[in-house]
């Protein structure tokens, strides 16, 4: 079946999108390699999301869902392997050799964790080393954890953490954390948070699982050895883009690029979300660009016909 908009992702780039489109009446599919919801699924709670009280990620998520279905989107679970925005019909193919068509494409490709790149990281992955707090926080009842990073998602995962072990050492390469100020507040309130400034991660080191952390001073140089059961890197993302090499405008950080309206240097193709080269990452500006890409879509659709 040939669709009006294609959206590829369902975080909550791509389910706003999707709700926006099938209001619109267009066909829309919604193509998500695993489930709805993207990093949404990994906060614990979301508390500055307009007209949602607070409460998990998940939950949030599942209301997205459902209103998406509501107006007529289409769902497919499948992994995208490569694309083809050369002609004016858009061409999409999936793991399973399957060819999806459409007028427009919605990029809501998302990003995926960074990586320290020392030695013991990829050992000691699923063995002390997370990059994910609430899929693997309670793992770590009453043992000793680090968390890596100065951003929202470190600092207020580090919070989130207290709940299971009575320490959580903070790792930070500044002087200073980049999160809002007051998630800052509350983690330098917490006396189960030790925070560690000016410091990087050299080495994660253990028999069967992490055991301790090798740390050195930025300023000094000085090493030393961290006692602890696990560790969640926790230092940014990069963009699911490689298979869009060669097909769109990417920046020097792998980001797409757009406009305003949300519209790639591609005639039809957009994106949303994560993905796209932008100052703010929240899931307030996620939303905001899966509805202004959507309406976009909608117009280049008029205008085809």
């Amino acid at each position: 079946m040939n669709y009006d908009v294609l959206i590829l992702g369902a975080g909550p780039a791509g389910l706003t999108a999707a709700i926006y489109a099938s209001r619109a009446r267009l066909a829309t599919l919604l193509v998500e390699k695993t489930f709805p919801g993207g990093q949404l699924m990994m906060c614990a709670h979301v508390e500055n999301y307009p007209g949602y009280l607070g409460g998990p990620g998940i939950q949030l998520s599942e209301i997205m869902r459902q209103q998406a279905e509501k107006f007529g989107t289409e769902s497919k679970c499948a992994e995208i392997t490569n694309v083809d925005f050369s002609g004016r019909e858009k061409v999409v193919y999936t793991a399973e050799n399957e060819e999806i068509r459409s007028k427009t494409v919605i990029l809501c490709l998302g990003a995926k964790p960074r990586r320290l790149n020392v030695p013991g990281e990829t050992e000691f992955s699923g063995k002390g080393v997370s990059y994910c707090a609430v899929c693997d926080g309670a793992l770590f009842k009453d043992k000793t954890i680090a968390v890596v990073g100065g951003g929202d998602t470190a600092v207020e995962d580090a919070i989130f953490l207290t709940r299971y072990a009575p320490v959580v050492h903070l790792i930070h390469r500044r002087d200073k954390f980049r999160a809002q100020r007051i998630i800052q507040e509350r983690a330098l309130a917490n006396p189960s948070i030790k925070v560690h400034w000016n410091t990087v991660v050299k080495e994660i080191s253990g028999k069967e699982s992490v055991d301790y952390l090798v740390l050195e001073n930025v300023l000094t140089g000085e090493r030393s050895c961290l006692a602890t059961d696990g560790v969640f890197i926790l230092i940014g993302n990069e963009p699911n883009t490689r298979m869009l090499e060669g097909q769109i405008e990417l920046d020097d950080l792998g980001y797409v690029v757009t406009d305003e309206n949300m519209q790639t240097n591609v005639p039809g193709v957009f994106a949303a979300g994560d993905v796209r080269r932008k100052s703010l990452r929240q899931i307030i500006t996620a939303c905001a660009d899966g509805a202004i890409a959507a309406v976009a879509a909608e117009k280049y659709i008029e205008a085809l016909e």
